[in-house]
């Protein structure tokens, strides 16, 4: 069978440029290439010509050689001319001063340099190309030049540049074609005889590159004394060309590629190119998310490779801070891009079909509770929140009744009057188990539309909420409650400070928010009577504007839990977490029960330590492992109560939206849709996308604290609350302007001591914090 088209038209070249070459260089003692490469010719190498040219090129000279080897001896230099030893052969009776020599300089790279004097017992001093002389070994001699004797390195360069003259591939297409047909293995100095005509020192080294660069038709194989180049097959040489033709292509692809990189490398930052316009076309989105993989540590073996070739091209080191680098050049990656997305793979966008399924909710969802609603829109209603609270799914009311008793009225949002258990949004919520709060944004739970609007609680409009209202006793116990459907009106859309401010003007037409403020009290010291633990800290929370710029503006919170406002909120987040709990036992309801065993340790032990933030930081280091229960209450003892439930976030965190789903159903007369059984399953599945959430949320804000850090003034003090002793004298501390708890060496104090520090170096993309302890100077002058 002979060579396929692909081989036939790879050959072609042989008629023109090759045979042209072949002419200029006559063979001296085979046959007259005038003759031989002659008519018939310009249609290729097949048919008639091959058989003309079979036997009088290739077996003429073969045989003359092979006569020759016979009957010489290497006088000159030891060697049989080419590198016709294997690697192993050459040592040190082989090689001698004076002799010009190729040698493997590491991957990459070959040179040609001439020896100088042995080097111990193996090893040769070279001097190379370059005028640097260095130490080989026998395995790093890939080729011999042979008739050369005393040669001279300073005139590597002139031997090199005669050689480009005559490294034209296209004589070995014609080479392999004439011997393939017999089969034939030659060594590089046959090869130089068949090609060139002659088998001098420059003409073999010519064929030598040509082979040993060849991946297309011939292969080197091994005899006992020589190396031999033997022919591949046809179809070998079809599926390498092939190879070959693809690499090219990439190759070119890559070239075009770099050529972008480099010119929006060097735009200026407003004027480059926008990220979509990187990922409009495919071979371009395939190299850039490849870079962005690389720049994750998230890429397969194929992206690793392309993306290692690109930082090559653009003389970056292959790292992944390199690619990042690369990226931000490029305009493809903001300066302060969060990378955790890419590397968790965030669902930051919704699909088609979950953002259609949320467009019909919205045009048409009939509520099937509306019969049995309550009306409550005449009570007045605060909605207390963080400033920058996107979705708002809880608000309180409260009275005194006539007999003294406190009332209060807990108002969730009510997703479930929209999404439907096992429905299309349902199961995107399920996947996504709870919105991700970053300093940067807010990635919903629920599609936008539906989150912060349709289900959201909104001032001055009437809401569909699910209302749990519970009488107090006086010592803060529940003494009745009741889990309703029902239509508020909210009356205040309030932040925690504006909270606060308006419970210390302690004004007469605000007696609801002192009622609420004192239901709080009340519930604290029953809770506390329970063995409850206080785990209150100071937390930071940022908010940071135009984060794509290069210097964001960034604005630090720092929120004390003590406060008047939060502990109100959480108080009564908790009690209706309490009145859910008994709900559900007293109906024999599956639900999402959370519990905490008590510490094994005892919380007096802590007693010495001053209250805040270190007896809190102490209570929490001793605490046991949370416990969940789908069947029944388990008791919660770091909040000393009986019971607990999730339900006050059914907008943001998935596990409230299932006991929704649950109570609901329980108020309408119909069996809950999820058994104990299914509700573990899908607790599961959430809770594994709420640890990804805590870990975003946490590295963002560490992120976004140390680039805050970053830009105060150098040797700024900070107030620094010691928390624990890890180790000697290095310890946690807590900074108590920015909320932040860091480790260093302090000479002095003991845990609940404040010391004052000073920050010396700030890096947020390594995640570097370098804090020193600021020693004053107590002594009194005199």
């Amino acid at each position: 069978m002979g060579p396929s088209p692909m081989v036939a038209r790879a050959a072609g070249g042989c008629s023109t440029a090759a045979l042209a070459f072949f002419r200029l260089h006559p063979l001296r003692r085979a046959v007259r290439p005038a003759a031989a490469f002659s008519g018939g010719c310009s249609s290729g190498l097949h048919g008639g010509c091959r058989s003309r040219l079979a036997h009088s090129i290739v077996d003429s000279v073969l045989d003359e050689l092979r006569y020759r080897r016979r009957v010489r001896v290497s006088a000159k230099i030891g060697l049989q001319g080419t590198k016709e030893l294997p690697d192993n052969k050459i040592d040190k009776r082989t090689l001698q001063k004076g002799l010009l020599l190729e040698f493997q300089k590491d991957s990459e790279r070959s040179l040609l340099a001439v020896v100088e004097r042995p080097d111990g017992k193996k090893n040769w001093m070279v001097t190379d190309q370059n005028g640097i002389l260095s130490s080989i070994k026998p395995q790093q001699v890939t080729y011999v030049v042979p008739g050369i004797m005393n040669f001279d390195y300073s005139r590597i360069d002139e031997f090199l540049e005669k050689t480009q003259d005559l490294l034209d591939p296209t004589v070995l297409e014609c080479a392999w074609m004439e011997l393939s047909e017999k089969d034939k293995s030659i060594t590089v100095e046959e090869f130089a005889e068949i090609v060139y005509g002659t088998k001098e020192s420059l003409e073999s080294y010519c064929a030598h590159l040509l082979l040993s660069r060849d991946v297309v038709y011939f292969v080197k194989v091994e005899s006992r004394d020589y190396s031999m180049y033997q022919p591949r097959s046809p179809a070998q040489v079809e599926e390498l060309l092939r190879r070959k033709l693809a690499k090219e292509a990439a190759e070119k692809e890559l070239e075009e590629f770099v050529h972008l990189l480099k010119s929006a490398k060097e735009l200026p930052v407003e004027s480059k190119p926008p990220k979509t316009s990187w990922l409009g076309e495919e071979k371009v989105r395939q190299k850039i998310e490849a870079l962005q993989a690389y720049a994750v540590d998230a890429c397969d073996d194929e992206q690793r490779r392309l993306a290692g070739n690109i930082l090559k091209a653009m003389g970056f080191t292959r790292t992944s801070s390199a690619a990042l680098k690369l990226l931000i050049n490029v305009g493809y990656f903001p300066v302060h891009v969060n990378l955790d997305l890419f590397r968790y793979d965030v669902r930051i966008r919704y699909t088609d079909e979950v953002l259609s399924a949320a467009e019909e909710l919205l045009v048409d969802s009939p509520d099937a509770d509306m019969h049995i609603r309550k009306d409550l829109s005449t009570l007045k209603v605060y909605a207390i929140d963080v400033d920058e609270a996107d979705e708002l799914d809880d608000a309180l009311s409260a009275t005194r009744l006539p007999d003294g008793r406190i009332k209060v009225w807990i108002h969730v949002a009510d997703p479930t009057c929209l999404v439907k258990p096992r429905s299309i949004i349902d199961r995107e919520a399920m996947h996504r188990g709870t919105s991700i709060f970053l300093p940067t944004a807010t990635i919903p739970m629920f599609p936008e539309r539906l989150a912060m609007n349709a289900m959201s609680l909104q001032q001055g409009k009437e809401c569909k909420s699910v209302t749990v209202s519970v009488i107090l006793n006086s010592d803060g116990s529940i003494a009745e409650y009741t889990l309703e459907n029902s239509v508020i009106k909210p009356t205040y859309m309030l932040t925690y400070e504006s909270a606060t401010e308006l419970l210390y003007m302690n004004l007469e037409e605000e007696e609801e928010l002192r009622i609420l403020q004192e239901a709080a009290s009340i519930r604290a010291q029953w809770r506390h009577s329970q063995g409850s633990i206080d785990t209150a800290m100071i937390e930071p929370r940022i908010k940071v504007s135009n984060p794509d710029d290069p210097e964001p503006n960034i604005n630090l919170y720092v929120e004390d839990q003590a406060n008047p406002a939060m502990q109100l909120v959480s108080e009564m987040m908790i009690l209706c977490g309490e009145a859910v709990a008994a709900f559900g036992s007293d109906n024999n309801l599956p639900l999402p029960y959370r519990g905490h065993p008590q510490s094994n340790t005892a919380v007096s032990v802590f007693s010495h330590l001053p209250e805040g933030p270190a007896r809190s930081f102490a209570n929490i280091s001793v605490l046991r492992a949370a416990e969940m229960d789908f069947q029944k209450p388990v008791p919660h003892g770091v909040l000393g109560i009986p019971g607990y439930v999730q339900f006050t976030s059914p907008i943001r965190r998935y596990v409230d939206l299932l006991a929704h789903y649950q109570v609901k159903a329980f108020l309408r007369g119909d069996s809950p849709p999820y058994s104990a059984g299914d509700l573990e399953g899908m607790t599961f599945i959430a809770s594994m996308h709420v640890k990804v959430a805590r870990r975003l949320h946490s590295n963002s804000l560490r992120y976004w604290l140390l680039e805050y850090l970053r830009r105060q003034p150098k040797g700024r003090k900070y107030r620094a609350l010691i928390l624990k002793f890890i180790k000697d004298r290095m310890g946690a501390l807590l900074l108590v302007e920015v909320g932040m708890q860091i480790t260093t060496t302090i000479s002095r104090g003991k845990v609940g001591d404040e010391v004052s520090v000073t920050v010396e170096t700030a890096h947020p993309r390594d995640d570097i914090l370098s804090v020193r302890e600021v020693v004053e100077d107590t002594e009194d002058s005199e």
